[in-house]
């Protein structure tokens, strides 16, 4: 029996639905576990790593080539995912990943415009805004809207594509954190697949989840085996996620998972609440910005992860706290969106976005005064001077005021 012949996969696929859901999961684990090993030897041997500057949280150069891997296995899977016939859009996900492979592997080498990752983006968001099986044509009641015309469907799809990429990217600043708020991402979006009867979606939000779980035992390591996802890994499941997230909101009304909280009206609200961590980050991260009158797009130390660095919390410990808090706001959708209509729930998620901006506000405040104690304590005991504390300060609004 050949195992990569059409009609036994699709027999397999058929008759042990579970179980090859399973393989596919083991399959992009293994694969990611294989090949980051080797990324890893070719990236040190040619001396290609990551430059440590005043934003790094890291001291030692890291190779910043996770996102090979990525590639190499998401490839693999979705061509072989293509012998199944059950989805059209294989070939899209293939074309836009690669430029955006290409676009982000040479940022991760010789720095790449701002321009340049933007129109590789539009490109890669245009082979899935126009596959025929994400049209978006009704948000099926939210704020009492309905049918949309198309072309702003278009509009608002590329929009989100660009905006998911790109609050994706920002979150990978610490270990773990962008891998860990995948797998949560990739796994609830694989549980509705299943409920709602997508079993191409499932498959490839586990293959989403099986790259990002192998990815972790290299991006917690020490010493030789640590490696960073880097750009080419961080576009490249960001685009991923919001493949995803566009069927999320594209898919027709399913019955039994209305009862359970899945109400049509609230689909926008739903990917919102999965997509907590990078969504909120990003939006907090561009008000503190603006509201310092800060070049909205120029890279800083306000972000949530930094936040809780800089509160004494390790990579790890932050990274699960994030993804903590992403796991609950989800569970707290599940329950109120039984009974709220889209305004009603449109607010309880801003009453979220609040408390949660709240709580980091005055974690950043505690932290800026645990920062001036030591300075303080250090000066009464003579190792510091007036001087020195003066420029301690400068450096103290840098980081915890701008």
């Amino acid at each position: 029996m050949n195992i990569l012949d059409e009609l036994v996969l699709l027999d397999l696929f058929h008759r042990y639905y579970l179980f090859f859901a399973g393989c596919v999961f083991l399959l992009a684990f293994s694969l990611t576990w294989y090949f980051t090993p080797k990324v890893l030897w070719v990236s040190r041997e040619k001396g290609f790593m990551s430059s440590v500057n005043h934003r790094s949280s890291h001291k030692d150069s890291i190779p910043p080539f996770g996102g090979v891997s990525f590639f190499l296995v998401l490839i693999l899977v979705i061509s072989v995912l293509q012998a199944l016939r059950t989805s059209p859009t294989g070939n899209h996900l293939i074309i836009g990943i690669t430029f955006l492979f290409m676009a982000g592997l040479k940022d991760d080498l010789v720095i790449s415009s701002a321009g340049l990752k933007l129109a590789s983006q539009l490109f890669a968001a245009g082979f899935i805004i126009f596959s025929p099986e994400l049209q978006l044509t009704s948000l099926h009641g939210f704020w009492g809207i309905f049918t949309i015309p198309i072309i702003i469907g278009y509009f608002f799809k590329g929009l989100i594509v660009v905006a998911l990429i790109n609050a994706y990217n920002l979150i990978d600043g610490i270990d773990g954190l962008a891998g860990i708020t995948g797998i949560v991402i990739s796994l609830t979006y694989a549980m509705v697949f299943y409920a709602t009867g997508h079993p191409y979606f499932v498959l490839v939000s586990l293959t989403v989840a099986g790259i990002l779980t192998a990815f972790l035992r290299f991006n917690f390591s020490r010493g030789k085996r640590k490696m960073f996802m880097g750009d080419g890994g961080s576009l490249v499941m960001g685009f991923m996620i919001a493949f995803l997230s566009l069927k999320i909101l594209v898919m027709q009304p399913y019955e039994p998972l209305m009862k359970e909280g899945f109400v049509p009206e609230n689909r926008l609200l739903f990917a919102l609440a999965v997509l907590f961590i990078p969504i909120f980050d990003t939006l907090r991260v561009l008000v503190i910005r603006l509201i310092n009158r800060d070049n909205p797009f120029e890279a800083d130390r306000n972000h949530m992860h930094h936040v809780l660095l800089d509160n004494g919390l390790s990579h790890k410990k932050a990274s699960l706290v994030l993804g903590g808090v992403n796991l609950s706001v989800i569970i707290l959708y599940i329950l109120l969106s039984r009974d709220l209509k889209s305004i009603e729930m449109s607010i309880a998620m801003l009453f979220v976005f609040i408390v949660v901006a709240v709580f980091f506000e005055t974690l950043r405040k505690k932290a800026i005064k645990r920062a001036w104690i030591s300075e303080i304590s250090k000066s009464l005991e003579g190792e510091r001077t007036s001087k020195d504390i003066m420029m301690d300060k400068e450096k103290w609004d840098g980081k915890f005021q701008h």
